[in-house]
């Protein structure tokens, strides 16, 4: 017995409203948190100085913050990292400017009056010069790909079907970075590599549909674009549910037993398959019917005198003398 049908019937155009009040909801609250919680960006994009350390025994943190702040620091956060004993200190750029190669040498003595047992894990330093690099170009990267995909999507269907593809995929931009938002989860380069594979994730999706739809155009003679539609997205349901959830479960595995360094991609590219799987079904599909797609849109055109045979191929007395 199949464990997702091949002949469900479900009119997911029929809930296409509700769908896009629940969208516009999403949206907001994400703009919402991004406004007012922003993103906390890590040490990628801000610069800093960043140390991760191992204590013996899990300490306290208020003593951890109270030693850096007798060494002299401003400005800086401490926390946990995957066990209680794993800590991670952030300091800002403006320390490193002032102190350059040894403020992680100061800091890690500041450390150590807390518990000499301490392991150094890693010590990393990024210039703000080339954090706001980062910066810019993780954002060229992501606009390049939006006008890339509505390129091709335009060449290989029909403007129409372009627009709602780009639609859905900044659909599911906006949404995941309100849940990192959120949840104050660090954005840094990882999270902008989930984000491009979210890009193409979904992307994946919608175009498998809009395929569907468009040989269901050509092939059906009956049917209004909605129904066709309907018919396209049922199709391909079994396809898209078991793809997403076989996705879902090695994320799932890797944000749960991947450790703390790949925690945000996980994260990033979770939400990103459910957001992008629901916003292939109704917000790419309902934008293209919204522009207003008809079967005239992808039929084949047909060239003056193509429907009639070559004269070779017609018997001797019918040819044109």
């Amino acid at each position: 017995m199949d464990i997702i049908r091949n002949d469900t019937h479900i009119d997911f155009m029929a809930r296409r409203k509700i769908a896009l009040v629940f969208s516009a909801v999403l949206i907001l609250a994400s703009i919402g948190s991004l406004v007012t919680r922003g993103l906390d960006f890590g040490l990628d994009f801000t610069g800093g100085t960043l140390i991760e350390i191992s204590y013996p025994e899990a300490p306290d943190l208020a003593d951890v913050r109270g030693a850096l702040a007798e060494a002299g620091y401003e400005n800086f956060s401490v926390q946990t990292f995957g066990t209680s004993r794993d800590i991670v200190v952030r300091l800002p750029p403006e320390v490193a400017a002032e102190e350059g190669a040894d403020v992680s040498t100061v800091a890690l003595e500041a450390l150590e009056s807390v518990d000499a047992g301490l392991e150094v894990r890693r010590v990393e330093f990024v210039g703000p010069q080339i954090g706001e690099e980062l910066a810019n170009q993780g954002g060229l990267a992501l606009l390049y790909a939006l006008a890339g995909i509505l390129l091709y999507v335009s060449f290989r269907f029909q403007w129409r079907f372009a627009v709602g593809a780009v639609a859905a995929l900044i659909h599911d931009v906006i949404v995941v970075l309100g849940m990192i938002s959120l949840f104050q989860l660090s954005f840094d380069l990882t999270v902008v590599a989930a984000l491009l594979a979210v890009i193409g994730y979904s992307l994946n999706d919608t175009i498998v549909v809009y395929d569907r739809l468009r040989e269901n155009f050509r092939v059906k003679r009956k049917g209004t674009a909605k129904e066709l539609t309907n018919l396209s997205i049922n199709q391909m349901l079994s396809r898209t549910v078991m793809t997403s959830l076989t996705t879902l479960l090695v994320l799932i595995a890797l944000f749960y037993f991947g450790g703390e360094i790949i925690h945000s991609f996980a994260y990033t590219l979770i939400v990103g398959v459910v957001v992008g799987t629901y916003s292939s079904i109704f917000v790419a599909s309902t934008a293209a019917l919204v522009l207003g797609v008809s079967k005239q849109d992808l039929m084949p055109v047909v060239k003056e005198g193509a429907d009639q045979p070559d004269q070779e191929d017609l018997p001797a007395r019918f040819r044109n003398t």
